[in-house]
This record gives structure tokens, C-alpha cells and sequence, in this order.
């Protein structure tokens, strides 16, 4: 037989044929539902994208179909076709038989009508060419040779040819309908460009087939025919009809269903002697796996990637399957009505010299597996410690994490596809996100107190300064005028509180200056226990009060303003003293944790109740009664522990009910100044 030259035109566009399928990178969602659904993982998923890896793609258009956000666009054929059309050589446009399931409204003559009104020459049915496939079929399997696979579908047969490579000697040496019918209208017609129309997007990858030296120009799906005659306004009603130009299909219009092309060569598929078996969708791989162990002896593997051609990615109509498989029935019985079998049976005479053979290569795209420890290593960083820890659910498009594992291994995944370890990595995150968002609460908290600090230090500064002189000089006269006056004076008493208001005065205003003066620290070595006992001295303690002393830091020493710590315990123990009116236990305790010097005073008092903790360090806040307290002790003892680069923190128990009460004071500064 003669074949075409390959046209000049077409030598660049080889490559960008084998890519049949590729990825918009902006449409993907990371569903992963186009690795669930590849049958040849040939999805690689980087940084969350879905890329195809076309050397491994057998262009079943499983990803297309599945992928809800339309990030799987198949190579578009429209160019090529309308490029073929404009050139002024004979075209001829085979039509698939699974035309009836895509087109229920329109009555074939009318189809076959607006196809020629787009430029074709001649339009053939490729059930011809099936039928011709079909009676070759039946010679093999009379002739019992070796046990084969079908190899009527191009993705089930580039599945093989790279995943099975061993098993490319068992693929049936026949081409597809779709070829058959190239070569019978190259012997009808001579030279002239072939353009196939049907459901398959594998189709395109075939007619680039360089075992097929590119009988078919090219291919157009059923979607992208709906395109051209919408684009040319050809439609219905504007065509008169015609039929197919012969040779006429016989029986293998049924070969778009599951098992059709059996009935067509009048092939029983025996459930007893197992000569045929029949596979089809997400079986089709199961099967071949099966057949390539030996543990499915038949002679004839009939194997479909979808469930029928009519389910294929480059159909257009949402029907369901049944639905799409009563079309093609109902076309079949028609056709068959009508059928001339004596022409059809010349026709089956005179095409009988039509070369049907084919070759096949091995392709093997098989990765290497990867070792044990590298699964378990990649299955460890996963948080999968031991069997129980692999809930194989599927959401990463792998049946299983160890087949995820595998796969991350071989480059083609990535660990975040794992649902649950992303969710624990994602529990993680917001955990530690909720600990900054406190620490930043916490530290703006802090600042805002600072600030508020800074501005009542310059402001009790200058209050101490104006105020401090006048009141010396009442609080002096005050003074003389008791001195001048007789204890039983009428005006004793008036001058006695003079002098006594004006002495709390200076208090306050010494509070104040000490208040406003903490604006340096002298940090110097000094022995723990000694700065603790010197805190303690401070104070006199009440005699109904124990205190415990509990020193974990030993005779380690820290780096401190000795004066300014103990006068931070001597605010905190006078204010444990006076939550304990009537007695109680205060703990003074201290150790080093880290590079941390850790202070506690704890006492068993009334507590603070909770709408008042937040305030306790404000300068002027006091619960105790008046001129029992100036309100500026935990103040100034907040801004000793700042400029000492530490915290304070406190916890107080009201609960009285449960006998559950005090308050505890916690103090941590660095063991050495830092700058």
C-alpha cells in the first residue's frame, strides 16, 4: 500500500501533538481529583499544582473529564483542520460511530450535511473500517495463537507500550477502526488529507503515532466539531440532507460500547471457557494487570480505557451511560434496517486487501522504586509512625499512603497532599499563631503600660518638684505651731492634723519621686540569698503572719539593682501583709531557671478579684482604704521589673467558697544585663 509523504508543514507540530492534555496553572485548585482519576500517574504536583508529564500521559482525557475548574485543556485541532480545509486538497472527514450518543438531535443525513458544508470532500463512517477490524479479530482468534490484547483503543494500548513494556509482544498487530478506515479511503480515494471526528482525545495522539508514518492528518473531537459549525453558522434546517459517502458501516457502528466489538466480529465472550474477556473504565488497568501475571488466561484481552467510546473526554452531551448507550443501539438497528448486504458484503470483498498491521513500541516509563527505608523515612515526616497511622482515605488522589509515599519518592507528589497531615500541620500553625497573637496582646499590652508610665513619671516629676518645697514649709509650721501649743489647746488638735495630712502628703509625693527616678538601673553580681534575705528585712512582719522562705537558686548570683529588687519585695510583701488582716502564710521563693532568675511571693490573703487585675499596676489604683495606701507601689515595683528587661505576672484565687484564696506574684529578669 502507498502512504502519504509526511507533509512539511506538520514536522514541528509533532511534539506539541504529543501533548494532548496540559494544565491552566490558574484554574487549579489543588482538589487533586486528576490524580485520583489518572490511570498512568502521570500528574506530577508542584507547589500545589497539577502538571501533566506528557512522556507519561496516555491521553485518556480522564483528568478533563473529572476536572471541575477546567484546568485541563486538550490540544486544540481547529487551526490544523481549517488550515487543511483552506489549502485546496481533497479532505475527507471519517466520522466515529459514536456520533448517535453525541448528536440524539440531529438525524445523521443532516450531520453527514453540515460536515460536507464545511469543506469536506467526502464524509465516511469509520464503521466500515470496524467492521474490517472486526473480521481480522475473528481470524486471530481462530487461529489460537498467543494470548493478546485488543487494541482498538490507542490510551490502552500507549498504557502497555509504557507501563507493561514486557507485554507489547501480546498487542493484537491491528490497527484501530479509525485507522482501517484511513488506509480503505487512501485505496478509494488516492492521495488526500484525513481528518477523523470522534468522542476520543487519545485519538490525537494516535494520528502522531510514528508506527502509523501519520495516515491521519488530524483529529477533532466532537466538542471542537460543535465549535467549527457554530463558528460557520452552519446549522440545522440550512443543509439538505445526505448519507455517508460508501463504503457503508455494517455491525461495527456497535463498537463505541463496551463488548461491541466482539458482537460485531460475532465473537461470544464465554463466562465458562474465559477465551474473551471484556474490560472497560477504571478495570481497564486492573485488567491488564491481571493478564500480564497470569492470573487472567483468556486469548483475547478486549480492554476500553472509558466505559465505551461514547464516555469519552471529547464528547459534548451530559447524558448518562445507559442513556448514550441507547443511542447507539437505536442508530445500529436503523443502519441495519436499511442496510444493502449485498453491497456491504462487496464492499468487505474489495477492501479485503487493506494492509490492517501495525507495530508497537516499547516505551517503558517506569520509575524506579524506591527503597524501603526512603518510604518509611517520607512516610515518618508525614506523622504515618506505624500501620495504624495510614488511614488511606484516598484525599490525596493515592490509594494509599504507601503509594503516596511512593510517589512523593519519585517526585510526582508532595506531603501536603496528605489531608490529615496538612489539617495537623494547619492545627499547628493556628496553635502557634494564637501564642504570637497573645504575646503580641501581651507585649502591646505592655507598652501601652510603659507609655502610660513614661508620662506619669515626667508628670509626677514635676508635680513632686512644685509641690515638695510648699509643703515643707507647712509641714514645718505645722510643727512649730505644737511645739507652741499646750496638748490640751483647742487648736492642738486642728495643728495636729495639719502636720499629720501634711506628712502623708510628703509620703505621696516621696512615692511619686520614687515613681518618676526609675529611669536607671545599676545592675551589679550579688548572692541570691542574700538580696533575698535583705528584702525580707525590709519589711516587719506582722506576728500573725509565718513566712517561708524557699531558695532553689542556692548560692547562685544574679546581675541586679539590689536597692530597686528589694524594694520591689518590699512592696509585694506589704501587699501580701495587708490581704491578710487576720493572718495568714506568705512563701518567698526563688530559683534560676535557664539564664532566668524566677521570684515568687505567694500569699493565702483575700485575693484580687478579676475586674481589678488588669488595673493593679496603674499608678493611683488602690483598694485600700484612704490613707492606707497611695496606689503607687505595684506601679513603681511594674517599672523596676521593665527596666530590669523582665516580667511580672499574677494570679489571685477569689473563690472563698472552696477555701481557695491568694494571690501570687511572679517576677523573672535575666541573670545578666544583656547589653
Amino acid at each position: 500500500m502507498t502512504k502519504t509523504p509526511i507533509p512539511q508543514e506538520r514536522e514541528g507540530q509533532r511534539e506539541d501533538y504529543f501533548q494532548t492534555i496540559h494544565t491552566v496553572p490558574e484554574r487549579c485548585r489543588v482538589c487533586y481529583t486528576c490524580v485520583r482519576e489518572c490511570p498512568a500517574k502521570a500528574i506530577r504536583i508542584i507547589d500545589g499544582q497539577a502538571k501533566v508529564i506528557h512522556e507519561r500521559c496516555i491521553g485518556c482525557g480522564n483528568c478533563v473529564r473529572v476536572c471541575s475548574q477546567h484546568a485541563k485543556v486538550v490540544v486544540d485541532s481547529i487551526p490544523r483542520v481549517e488550515d487543511l480545509l483552506q489549502r485546496g486538497d481533497p479532505v475527507v472527514a471519517i466520522v466515529a460511530p459514536s456520533f448517535a450518543s453525541d448528536f440524539p438531535d440531529y438525524p445523521y443525513r443532516d450531520l453527514v450535511a453540515m460536515i460536507h458544508d464545511l469543506g469536506f470532500r467526502w464524509v465516511s463512517e469509520v464503521a466500515f473500517g470496524a467492521d474490517l477490524v472486526a473480521r481480522r479479530y475473528k481470524e486471530l482468534l481462530a487461529e489460537k495463537g498467543t494470548p493478546m490484547i485488543a487494541t482498538s483503543c490507542p490510551a490502552v494500548a500507549l498504557y502497555v507500550e509504557k507501563y507493561f513494556p514486557e507485554m507489547v509482544s501480546a498487542l493484537a498487530p491491528v490497527v484501530s477502526p479509525m485507522v482501517a478506515m484511513a488506509r480503505v479511503i487512501r485505496q478509494l480515494h488516492g492521495a488526500v488529507r484525513v481528518v477523523f471526528i470522534g468522542p476520543c482525545t487519545a485519538k490525537k495522539g494516535e494520528g502522531m503515532d510514528v508506527n502509523l508514518e501519520d495516515e491521519i492528518d488530524a483529529v477533532l473531537t466532537f466538542i471542537e466539531l460543535r465549535q467549527m459549525l457554530e463558528a460557520r453558522d452552519v446549522q440545522l434546517g440550512t443543509v439538505i440532507p445526505r448519507d455517508f459517502d460508501p463504503p457503508h458501516g455494517g455491525s461495527g457502528a456497535l463498537f463505541p460500547l463496551t463488548g461491541g466489538m466482539l458482537q460485531a466480529a460475532d465473537i461470544k465472550e464465554d463466562l465458562i471457557q474465559q477465551d474473551v474477556v471484556t474490560a472497560d473504565g477504571k478495570n481497564f488497568s486492573t485488567a491488564i494487570k491481571e493478564f500480564a501475571s497470569g492470573d487472567l488466561p483468556t486469548q483475547l484481552l478486549e480492554v476500553l480505557a472509558c466505559q465505551g467510546c461514547i464516555m469519552g473526554a471529547g464528547t459534548h452531551c451530559n447524558a448518562p451511560l445507559f442513556r448514550r448507550r441507547s443511542r447507539i443501539s437505536a442508530y445500529v438497528r436503523d443502519r441495519m434496517a436499511t442496510c444493502n448486504r449485498d453491497e456491504w458484503q462487496a464492499a468487505m470483498e474489495t477492501f479485503s486487501s487493506v494492509d490492517l498491521s501495525r507495530e508497537f513500541t516499547n516505551m517503558d516509563q517506569r520509575l524506579k522504586q524506591p527503597d524501603e527505608a526512603d518510604i518509611l523515612k517520607i512516610l515518618k515526616r508525614m506523622g504515618k509512625l506505624c500501620p495504624e497511622d495510614e488511614l488511606n482515605c484516598g484525599a490525596c488522589g493515592y490509594e494509599s499512603c504507601r503509594e503516596h509515599a511512593i510517589a512523593i519518592s519519585m517526585g510526582l507528589a508532595e506531603s501536603e497532599m496528605c489531608l490529615p497531615y496538612t489539617i495537623d500541620q494547619l492545627h499547628g500553625t493556628v496553635d502557634e499563631l494564637a501564642r504570637s497573637h497573645s504575646e503580641l496582646a501581651n507585649t502591646q499590652e505592655a507598652l501601652m503600660q510603659s507609655e502610660r508610665l513614661a508620662s506619669m513619671g515626667q508628670l509626677a516629676a514635676g508635680i513632686a518638684h512644685e509641690v515638695n518645697n510648699p509643703l515643707g514649709v507647712v509641714l514645718m509650721y505645722a510643727h512649730l505651731l505644737m511645739d507652741d501649743l499646750e496638748a490640751d489647746h483647742r487648736l492642738y488638735g486642728d495643728a495636729h492634723m495639719i502636720a499629720e495630712q501634711a506628712d502623708r502628703c510628703k509620703k505621696i509625693v516621696s512615692g511619686l519621686l520614687h515613681f518618676a527616678r526609675q529611669n536607671k538601673v545599676l545592675r551589679q553580681p550579688i548572692n541570691v540569698c542574700e538580696l533575698m534575705r535583705r528584702g525580707i528585712r525590709s519589711v516587719v512582719i506582722p506576728p500573725n503572719v509565718d513566712i517561708r522562705e524557699d531558695y532553689e537558686a542556692g548560692d547562685s548570683s544574679v546581675e541586679v539593682d539590689a536597692d530597686q529588687i528589694v524594694q520591689v519585695m518590699t512592696n509585694l510583701l506589704t501587699n501580701a501583709y495587708a490581704a491578710m488582716p487576720d493572718g495568714g502564710r506568705v512563701t518567698m521563693s526563688c530559683a534560676i531557671e535557664g539564664d532566668t532568675f524566677v521570684m515568687k511571693v505567694s500569699d493565702t490573703g483575700v485575693g484580687i478579684p478579676p475586674e481589678n487585675v488588669s488595673k493593679i499596676f496603674e499608678p493611683f489604683f488602690t483598694t485600700k482604704q484612704i490613707g492606707k495606701g497611695t496606689g503607687l507601689g505595684l506601679a513603681v515595683t511594674y517599672g523596676i521589673i521593665k527596666m530590669h528587661r523582665g516580667q511580672i505576672s499574677v494570679e489571685s484565687n477569689v473563690d472563698s467558697e472552696a477555701g481557695a484564696t491568694g494571690t501570687i506574684f511572679t517576677v523573672r529578669i535575666p541573670c545578666r544585663d544583656e547589653e
